[in-house]
């Protein structure tokens, strides 16, 4: 008969003087808080060979060992799924996330999650199912793609969180925006807060609801006939920020489905994934001119320093297929008003 699984973990200099129990759940993150001290008060927590309770408190250096008497009870389900793996090593993974995946389980998408299929990913690596958790340090929209970052163990969930909160972290974004935007590079400088119009979605009117100072550099990358494709770079993390930016200043994302130009909102769009063709007969909300079913806004550069090697890392996330078809058309429209071959965007 197979024994439980018993594992040694070192007490690290930030959880310096916790309890047993809250150290054990830091780390085993699958774990409920009931479930662990139900472990620990069956004996299966040990330092030195000597049996601790949960109100014991741990400092540095010590090792704390403990047999997994019971199997994790916060899991979530693992679904197979074929990620784009940028990078990973035993610390952390680079994804580059699709279109119309939601990064963790919320309202109504308690399946088929980003989690639900790093899990998968996890399991099949780890010596038990839910040994791992994910952890996911920051968010993109469901219908962003592009690089993000998900870390496997407490501590460089904590160190990785840290540097986001600190904005030592490089994010850059490909975007398509409506109209011809005048200047090369630009800084859009609005504070953003909830829209007072609706309780999702944000807003950089007078009007907004707790408003954070938000500011986004812009480099324009190619100029079309009716479009211009920019880089964004967020210096702040506000939720939705390029999009209500580049909305505020009259150049909203191509197919956003919610923000127009100068602060207006659009009443929610059907919900079509991404790769849906439509022929010729396009239906009024799919945007006509690049024939896209989301909004063009793809995380393709992040840069960070490792949670562990504290190198400085730098992922490139490429183009994804329908976001590289809308370029193409609006290059050839190009090409056909001008006669000239069409400008090929360096990214």
């Amino acid at each position: 008969m197979v024994g439980p699984l018993t594992i040694e973990l070192t007490v690290e200099e930030y959880l310096s003087g916790n309890r047993v129990d809250t150290f054990l759940g830091k780390h085993l993150r699958n774990y409920s808080p009931w479930r662990i001290q139900r472990i620990v008060q069956h004996g299966g927590a040990s330092v030195d060979g000597r049996e601790v309770l949960n109100t014991e408190r741990l400092y540095p250096g010590q090792t704390l060992t403990v047999r997994l008497l019971e199997p994790p009870d916060k899991l979530i389900a693992p679904q197979p799924a074929d990620l784009d793996i940028l990078y990973e090593d035993p610390w952390i993974l680079v994804i580059n996330k699709p279109p119309g995946v939601i990064c963790h389980p919320v309202g109504d998408y308690q399946t088929d999650t980003l989690c639900h299929y790093v899990q998968d990913h996890l399991d099949r690596q780890s010596i038990c199912r839910g040994a791992m958790r994910p952890g996911i340090v920051h968010r993109l929209d469901r219908q962003t793609s592009g690089a993000i970052v998900v870390t496997k163990d407490h501590l460089s969930h904590r160190l990785v969180s840290i540097e986001f909160q600190s904005q030592r972290v490089s994010k850059a974004y490909l975007s398509l925006a409506e109209g011809v935007i005048a200047e090369d590079e630009m800084m859009i400088d609005y504070p953003i807060g909830q829209s007072s119009g609706d309780s999702i979605l944000m807003s950089a009117k007078a009007d907004a609801r707790d408003a954070k100072p938000s500011r986004t550099r812009i480099r324009v990358l190619n100029r079309f006939d009716n479009h211009t494709f920019v880089e964004a770079k967020p210096l702040t993390g506000r939720n939705h920020q390029i999009r209500v930016h580049l909305a505020e200043i009259g150049h909203p994302v191509v197919a956003d489905e919610y923000y127009l130009a100068r602060g207006g909102l659009k009443p929610q769009r059907p919900n079509f994934p991404p790769e849906f063709d439509w022929g010729d007969d396009i239906p009024n909300s799919v945007d006509k001119a690049t024939g896209l079913t989301r909004h063009f806004l793809h995380a393709y550069r992040l840069e960070f320093t490792h949670p562990i090697t504290e190198e400085w890392m730098q992922f490139f996330a490429p183009l994804t297929a329908d976001l590289n078809a809308a370029l193409h058309r609006l290059s050839h429209e190009k090409a056909k008003h001008s006669e000239v071959d069409p400008v090929e965007s360096e990214h």
